[in-house]
């Protein structure tokens, strides 16, 4: 990954007709990726710079799947992948996490993003997106088991306890084979999404952050809608919300809701991965701050009957309380 330089930002800004924009740095996630936001003469845009090229084309590509299908993506308005920059649409500063902590509707919010889930399912499926496989999620499950584990116990995982873990594992995902495929945001949250209030129905909510998009199976961002990191859901509306979208859909609540337990299990285990990983490597401490939520949608998970292996391995190698 290569940042793109200052040189190459003021040319992209140049070439883009914003060269004399007013910058103004905004607040970071945990990836690589860094946002500004230009004004001039009224008019405002967001400059995204991501030393990923893979990740950046990725994200011109998703954009053009969305608003192909007349979802509100940002509108690129430049773009140079090659340097990692992208000019967007700026879309406010009315994501839902703001909207709420100001008083606003947390009902109707949510419905309105469960509703685009809803009609995610009716859609085709898009060519070229990787796909939420079972290598994919093996994968991913070293997160856990190269940081949180040793973290939280003082020794690594052993290589017996390695391999059981994924056994485990393919055992759990061999269900999701047989349940429906989506186009997945995969980082659907209520820091990711804004209510554009001169838009109206699906258009209403805005769409950001979905360059890690997949085909997998639907409940994943149902459950990163719900099973928040950073914020905590009512649990009645959490139950609201996935009735609603089991009654829209038509799908089996008993075979959703086991894919939803086992997709939470899997989401909550590898952001614990990360997390300990942005605080030991980078230093990002902050999010340790979130632990606690994620065990605790983690527990709720596990207490479904399918995932009994996996707490039974977890208990055996972290402990009830790790």
């Amino acid at each position: 990954m290569t940042r793109p330089s200052a040189a190459d930002i003021t040319r992209f800004l140049k070439e883009a007709g914003w060269a004399d924009g007013t910058r103004t740095s905004l607040a970071g996630d945990a990836s690589s990726r860094s946002y500004e936001r230009l004004e001039k003469e009224g008019k405002t845009a967001l400059l995204m710079k991501d030393p990923s090229v893979e990740t950046a084309e990725r994200f011109i590509k998703v954009t053009g799947i969305l608003c192909e299908d007349s979802y509100s993506a940002p509108e690129i308005l430049a773009a140079d992948p090659g340097k990692g920059l992208v000019l967007l649409e700026d879309f406010g500063d009315h994501l839902f996490v703001r909207l709420i902590e100001d008083g606003a509707d947390e009902t109707v919010l949510y419905r309105l993003a469960v509703d685009f889930l809803i009609d995610l399912t009716r859609r085709r499926l898009p060519d070229g997106l990787p796909y939420f496989s079972e290598s994919y999620v093996l994968d991913q499950n070293v997160l856990f088991l190269d940081w949180y584990i040793p973290a939280a116990t003082g020794k690594p995982v052993t290589r017996e306890a390695r391999l059981f873990y994924q056994q485990v594992w393919r055992e759990l995902l061999k269900s999701q084979g047989s349940m429906e495929e989506v186009l997945l945001m995969r980082d659907f949250h209520a820091e990711n999404i804004f209510h554009l209030e001169k838009r109206t129905g699906l258009q209403a909510l805005g769409l950001i952050d979905y360059q890690d998009a997949m085909i997998g199976p639907a409940a994943y961002d149902l459950v990163s809608l719900l099973q928040d990191a950073r914020r905590d859901v009512p649990r009645a509306l959490e139950e609201e919300m996935i009735g609603h979208y089991v009654k829209e859909t038509g799908v089996s609540e008993s075979r959703f809701r086991e894919s939803y337990a086992i997709l939470g299990a899997h989401r909550a285990l590898r952001i614990m991965g990360i997390f300990t990983r942005l605080s030991e490597q980078d230093g990002k401490n902050k999010y340790l701050a979130f632990m606690p939520r994620m065990k605790r949608h983690l527990r709720k998970n596990l207490a479904h009957p399918a995932l009994v292996a996996l707490e039974h391995w977890l208990s055996i190698t972290v402990g009830k309380e790790g």
